[in-house]
């Protein structure tokens, strides 16, 4: 360097290429293209699209209707984004990967290229950060009520054949041991019942997640004299957020749709666990339809319930889900940060893979045969009426606990003597206590069993019969809410 040359100084001129980020304008170097890779969320978020431009809509017409904008300037805006929107819907031109970072960058860069630089003036008075948090409820709420559709499908599907089999017996079970005898319908009620908590608690999770974000900036507001309550109403929410930051940090909605879903997988996969279970030679309550089994590479015999595998197996997924979003946000300082990111892969496939399941469940069971003979024929000799003989020794005045000792010696006397317990008469009965001299024929029989279960929520064919009637009433209330 020559003496009199003048030290060099970094420029102070703007880089010569062109600023295609939404934030570009501070840095002076392009974006390592793995990096760029690594951030960018349009693979997933894309999914969005519709959301995001419906959410750029009411924000334009909001910012026209308080005159942030003119009249004109939002109308052209709005515009502007149903024709993106359209574009997309019918797949003349639908999301590149690698066109923009995210969907929201995209729907911009867009819009830029149909009303030229008005496009920036969409994004006054609201971040990237609210119009995420947005986006995300108004797509999860949209989801939300699809599943309880699904659910409801399923329920209906339960219902038939619960009608059909209000006196089909079976052994009921714990610990995997025959219990009693129960009837089919009752049993079949058990998952309804189940599946009407999950509904519920969509339904619950739904009026705590109907709260407006945007107009919650970066995370401290805007200083620009915004409607929220016209956002509200233009976008259906219920109302807005009360706190600024908590608007873009909480993924509170994320994770409570993922612990309900979770939950659901749950039941599903114990429904789909009986259904493999029946299904086998072993139990033969079930038989399923060609339509919904698969076959074997190399054994021509098979039939296999790969559908009630594959529910079972996919529960995991989304249980694994809620607590990778758990373990995503516990360490997060408030507001919002990257790894927030994160929330919509897991949460989408929590969403996708219970909708999948509970399409596919429907249909399982909608073509399913169950095999009323092989249930009853189960029941006999399995010693799952000792209850009762213990019941009509309490009903004699005895107490419940030797009444319980000597129907089990009764029990272990059938068993060393290779006989049913069904097959016992009154007198063999009277060996072990004179108060079964006059108990009534048949006391021993699955029949006798099943129609004394009276009580509200039991298994007697009557009390199931109202228990349908309940089903059907709770079923049409919750469509009206």
């Amino acid at each position: 360097m020559k003496e009199e040359d003048p030290p060099v100084r970094p420029s102070v001129h703007p880089p010569t290429r062109p600023v295609t980020k939404l934030w570009g304008g501070r840095f002076s170097k392009e974006a390592d293209r793995s990096i760029e890779a690594f951030t960018a969320s349009l693979p997933f978020d894309q999914r969005m699209a519709a959301w995001d431009i419906r959410g750029s809509v009411a924000h334009a017409r909001m910012l026209g209707h308080t005159g942030i904008l003119t009249a004109e300037e939002a109308t052209t805006l709005v515009a502007g984004l149903e024709a993106i929107a359209a574009e997309i819907e019918d797949g003349s031109r639908p999301p590149v990967p690698g066109e923009a970072e995210d969907i929201h960058s995209l729907v911009e860069q867009r819009l830029r290229e149909r009303v030229g630089p008005l496009a920036g003036k969409l994004h006054t008075a609201r971040s990237r950060n609210d119009q995420v948090a947005t986006d995300t409820r108004l797509y999860l709420m949209a989801e939300a009520a699809a599943l309880r559709e699904g659910i409801r499908t399923l329920q209906e599907t339960l219902l038939r054949h619960a009608e059909g089999h209000v006196e089909t017996v079976l052994p009921g079970l714990t610990h995997m041991q025959h219990a009693q005898p129960i009837v089919l319908a009752h049993h079949l009620l058990a998952y309804f019942w189940m599946l009407a908590r999950d509904r519920e608690r969509l339904d619950d999770w739904q009026r705590r997640a109907d709260v407006l974000p945007l107009g919650s900036g970066a995370l401290a507001g805007t200083p620009f004299a915004i409607d929220r309550d016209f956002v509200a109403r233009e976008l259906g929410f219920a109302r807005v957020g009360e706190n600024s930051i908590d608007g873009v940090a909480d993924r509170d909605f994320v994770i409570e749709l993922a612990a309900a879903l979770a939950l659901l997988m749950t039941h599903l996969s114990r429904l789909s666990e009986e259904v493999a279970l029946w299904a086998t030679r072993e139990f033969g309550y079930l038989e399923l339809d060609d339509s919904v089994a698969t076959g074997s590479s190399i054994m021509p015999q098979k039939k296999n319930p790969d559908v009630a595998e594959l529910v079972r197996g996919k529960s995991g997924r989304v249980a694994g889900n809620l607590m990778s979003l758990l373990m995503t946000m516990k360490g997060l300082p408030l507001a919002y940060n990257s790894d927030m990111q994160e929330d919509k892969e897991r949460i989408f496939d929590s969403v996708d893979t219970a909708k999948a399941c509970l399409a596919a469940l429907t249909t399982l069971l909608a073509t399913a045969r169950f095999r009323a003979d092989r249930m009853r024929a189960a029941t006999i000799g399995d010693f799952s009426t000792a209850t009762d003989l213990a019941d009509y020794l309490v009903r004699q005045g005895l107490p419940f606990r030797e009444a319980h000792e000597i129907v089990g010696r009764i029990v272990r006397a059938c068993e060393e003597e290779g006989v049913m317990l069904e097959s016992l008469d009154n007198a063999r009965l009277a060996a072990f206590s004179d108060r079964f001299a006059a108990a009534p024929e048949g006391i021993a029989s699955v029949d006798a069993s099943v129609r004394s279960r009276t009580s509200a929520g039991g298994t007697a064919p009557d009390a199931v019969r109202r228990q349908l009637e309940q089903a059907r009433t709770w079923l049409s209330a919750s469509d009206r809410s």
